[in-house]
C-alpha cells in the first residue's frame, strides 16, 4: 500500500534518531572545506555541470551518515544506512545527476530515496520532486532529514519499480538501483523530450543508460558507463 504520509504511531527507533541530531546537524568550517575539496575531486573525475557542483558544495553530506563513519563522509565512497542500502559515493550521485540535465522546475520522479542526500541535491538545484522509496524506516528518516534541511519534496512509500502514475508525465526520471531491465511502466511515464537514467545489469554490475522520450511511441537510449548499485525490488525489477 503506498502512502505518502507519516506513520500514525510514532517509531521508538525514530524518536531516538531525531534526538541523536543536535549533534550531527552541525556545519562548521571544516565540513566546508571538506566538500570543496569534493567538488575539486568530482571536477578532475570529469563533472563540469556547475549547478550540480553547486549543490554537491551545499549540501551536508554528514548528516546523511550514521556516527561511525562521519569521519569520512566527504571521502568519495558508499557506505551503509541500514536495511541492506547504501548511501551512493559522490560521483555516481554528481553523474547520474548530470546525465539527467536537471532544470529549474522540473518534476522529477526519484526512485529509491535512500538516505534522501540524491533527493536534497534535486532539490538544491531546483527541482520539484516526487520520490519513492519501499523501506519504511528510510522513508521516516528521509523526511525527518529534509524538513530539517529546509527542501520540500513529496516521498511516498511503495513500490518504486511501479513509478507514481498519479503525477505523470515527469520531465526526468531517476533510478538510484541497479534494474534487470528497464520498466515499461517508468517509460510510459515520462514526457515526450523527458529523461530517464537508470542503472541496468545483473546484482553485481551495472550500465548507466540515458533514455529520451522522442514521441509516444519512440525513445532514444545512450549506453554509458558502468556502476554498481543495490538491486531495484518490486514487482517489475529483481
Amino acid at each position: 500500500m503506498i502512502s505518502g504520509s507519516f506513520l500514525k504511531k510514532p517509531l521508538f527507533g525514530l524518536i531516538i534518531y531525531r534526538m541523536g541530531m543536535a549533534e550531527k546537524l552541525t556545519e562548521t568550517y571544516k565540513h566546508k572545506g571538506l566538500r570543496k575539496n569534493l567538488v575539486a575531486l568530482l571536477k578532475e573525475k570529469g563533472i563540469s555541470d556547475e549547478n550540480v557542483l553547486h549543490a554537491i558544495g551545499t549540501i551536508p553530506r554528514h548528516y546523511f551518515l550514521d556516527d561511525i563513519f562521519l569521519e569520512f563522509a566527504y571521502s568519495d565512497k558508499a557506505f551503509r544506512i541500514g536495511a541492506g542500502q547504501t548511501i551512493s559515493q559522490p560521483y555516481t550521485v554528481a553523474y547520474q545527476t548530470e546525465v539527467l540535465n536537471v532544470k529549474k522546475g522540473d518534476l522529477i520522479l526519484e526512485i529509491g530515496t535512500g538516505s534522501g542526500y540524491q533527493t536534497s541535491i534535486l532539490a538544491c538545484m531546483g527541482a520539484k520532486i516526487i520520490s519513492i522509496e519501499r523501506i519504511g524506516s528510510l522513508h521516516e528518516k528521509a523526511k525527518i532529514m529534509l524538513k530539517d534541511l529546509g527542501y520540500k519534496a513529496q516521498l511516498i512509500l511503495g513500490d518504486g519499480s511501479k513509478g507514481y502514475a498519479a503525477k505523470q508525465p515527469y520531465d526526468k526520471i531517476i533510478v538510484t538501483a541497479g534494474a534487470p531491465s528497464i520498466p515499461d511502466v517508468l517509460l510510459k511515464q515520462l514526457k515526450i523530450g523527458g529523461i530517464m537514467v537508470i542503472p541496468v545489469g545483473d546484482e553485481k554490475q551495472q550500465t548507466m543508460i540515458s533514455i529520451m522520450r522522442t514521441s509516444e511511441s519512440a525513445f532514444e537510449k545512450i549506453v554509458l558507463d558502468e556502476f554498481k548499485f543495490v538491486p531495484l525490488l518490486g514487482d517489475n525489477a529483481w
